[in-house]
Parts: structure tokens; C-alpha cells; sequence
């Protein structure tokens, strides 16, 4: 039998289309898998793992549960696995960012700060759904979200309608695109935004916003009332006196220059998380902390679980 030339032009057209429809799961699958590996990678530099992990009462991972004291009260964080009853499993990749993005549940219930949308507000789009995709990839556990036990009047949920008109405002999903091309960039996007350093390393003022004028200074009101230390390169109150490297290896390791080992939140932060990063990442971070302006600022020693009524930073 013959077979003319446009016979086996569609033959091969057949072939090439063939292969491309079997090969499209392939691909789909492949960049599905990618976007998880990302999505983990993104978990642990946002410290999603410790603070959504009850580890002290052996909770199931990200389930919630876990109690973070502050002077407002007791804060109880939430089941972020995919259950689709009491954790995220029937959220929309848009009710995923508008959380982020904007501090709201899905009904359009508002999030207290604890949760710290007020930076991952800038977290870039692509991010977000990799840490979807990473979360959902995770077994779905079947857990009610415990309720917070605040003091009068955080208890009242309205107040924070007046801490968000002061203090919050959503980035804009253009100033969410910026760039991190260079190092400096990218070192701002890890401490600023995924990071979330300022969230505990900058005093509040009593309405529970973050002090401007001094950033990264530390305070005596940490979570779990423990001291959170000053992160600016003042030489005498703060990092001033170490060098890039120090830093890395601290992010790496727990351990200071000194020799001394960090405890407390900082050390879950450090175990779930930093030590994670990659060599690049960790440089960025700590180059960037060294190009702060330096802020001369002792924070007083208190150890866990200390709270007094006594704010003095106030």
C-alpha cells in the first residue's frame, strides 16, 4: 500500500498532537509539585509552623490551637490544614488572598492582628497560592478553632474596626509586585513582609500599633511575655556589633556570638524556619538588617510568662 506525502504529514501532525495531550499532565503535575516545594519553602520564612502548631500539647501540625499571651489577653491560633469543616479546605485561591491581602475570613469576618496580615498585606500574589498549594498538600485535620480570651475592651470584636482605620491600610496588588531582584530587595521582602520581624521585635503603643519611630527596637512585651531584643545595628543596645556572617550563623544555628544559645519563640523560629532558608536568603536578611538606621534603645530582660499590669513602654 502507498502512502502519499500528505498521508504522512497527518500522521506525524497526529503523533506530535498525541504526544502533547499525554504529555500535558506530565507538565501540569510537574509545576503542580514545584509550586508545593515553593509553597513549603515560603511556610517556613513566613513562620506559619510554629505559630500554627500546638508543639508544647503535641498538636496535629497546623491544626491550631496554640496560645500566644500578650498584654491584650490570650490569642488561640487557627487550623490552617485543609479540613473543609474547621480548617481552610473550601477556600477559593481568592478567599486564600483576600485573607492575606485584607484580614478577612471568607464570610467576611475580621482577623485580629495576632494574625499578621498587616505584613504579609505586601506578600507578592504568586507567593500566596504556593503557600495554598503547600498547605492543602498537608493532611486535613478535623479541629475546632479555639476562641480567644482577651481583656476589656479587645474582647469586644469592634475594636479592631479602630485599630484597622489607624493603623492598617491593604497593599495595593501593584505594591505587592515589587520587584526582588537585587539583594537589598529581596532581604526587605524576607524581615518586612514574609518574615514579619517587626510584628514582634517593634514596641506597640496601647492601641496596639506598631511605634514607628522605632522600628525593630525590641521591647519587654514579647509573645508569651518574653523580651524580644533590639534588631538595629546600634552597637551598644542592638546588633551593631555583628558582622554578616554572625548573623547567618545565628539564623543557621541559635547560637550568638558570645557562644550564648537563643531560647523562647525565637528558637522555634529559628528550628521551623530560618534554618531552612538558603545561604542567599539568610545573607539578605542579615544585610539588610545591618543597613538600618542604628536606634539606641535597651529593651529590660523578663523571662516567659511574666506579664505584669505594669506596661512602662506604653
Amino acid at each position: 500500500m502507498r502512502i502519499d506525502n500528505i498521508g504522512i504529514l497527518r500522521l506525524l501532525l497526529a503523533l506530535v498532537g498525541y504526544l502533547m495531550l499525554t504529555a500535558a499532565p506530565g507538565r501540569a503535575e510537574t509545576e503542580a509539585l514545584a509550586g508545593i516545594a515553593r509553597g513549603e519553602y515560603l511556610v517556613r520564612a513566613a513562620g506559619c509552623i510554629s505559630c500554627h502548631t500546638d508543639k508544647a500539647n503535641k498538636g496535629a501540625f497546623l491544626a491550631g490551637g496554640r496560645a500566644l499571651e500578650s498584654p491584650y489577653g490570650t490569642f488561640y491560633s487557627s487550623n490552617i490544614t485543609p479540613d473543609a469543616e474547621t480548617g481552610i479546605g473550601a477556600w477559593s485561591d481568592r478567599d486564600f488572598i483576600h485573607a492575606l491581602r485584607h484580614g478577612e475570613s471568607p464570610t467576611g469576618r475580621t482577623y485580629y492582628p495576632a494574625f499578621p496580615y498587616a505584613s504579609y498585606s505586601a506578600m507578592q500574589r504568586g507567593d500566596m497560592l504556593d503557600i495554598k498549594a503547600y498547605l492543602f498538600a498537608q493532611a486535613p485535620v478535623h479541629q475546632e478553632n479555639r476562641g480567644h480570651e482577651l481583656r476589656f475592651p479587645f474582647s469586644w470584636r469592634f475594636s479592631i474596626y479602630p485599630w484597622r482605620w489607624l493603623f492598617f491600610s491593604a497593599a495595593s496588588p501593584d505594591l505587592a509586585k515589587n520587584g526582588q531582584s537585587s539583594a537589598t530587595e529581596r532581604g526587605r521582602y524576607l524581615v518586612d513582609v514574609l518574615g514579619h520581624c517587626a510584628e514582634c521585635h517593634t514596641p506597640r503603643n496601647i492601641a496596639g500599633g506598631l511605634k514607628r519611630g522605632a522600628p525593630l527596637a525590641g521591647t519587654r512585651y514579647g509573645p508569651n511575655g518574653g523580651s524580644v531584643p533590639n534588631i538595629t545595628p546600634d552597637s551598644k543596645t542592638g546588633i551593631g556589633d555583628w558582622s554578616i556572617a554572625d548573623l547567618v550563623f545565628f539564623f543557621q544555628t541559635g547560637l550568638k556570638p558570645d557562644g550564648d544559645d537563643v531560647q523562647g519563640h525565637m528558637r522555634e523560629t529559628i528550628e521551623d524556619g530560618l534554618r531552612h532558608l538558603s545561604v542567599e536568603d539568610l545573607t539578605a536578611i542579615a544585610a539588610h538588617l545591618k543597613a538600618l538606621p542604628p536606634i539606641r534603645r535597651a529593651v529590660r530582660q523578663t523571662g516567659q510568662h511574666s506579664y505584669t499590669t505594669d506596661y512602662d513602654d506604653w
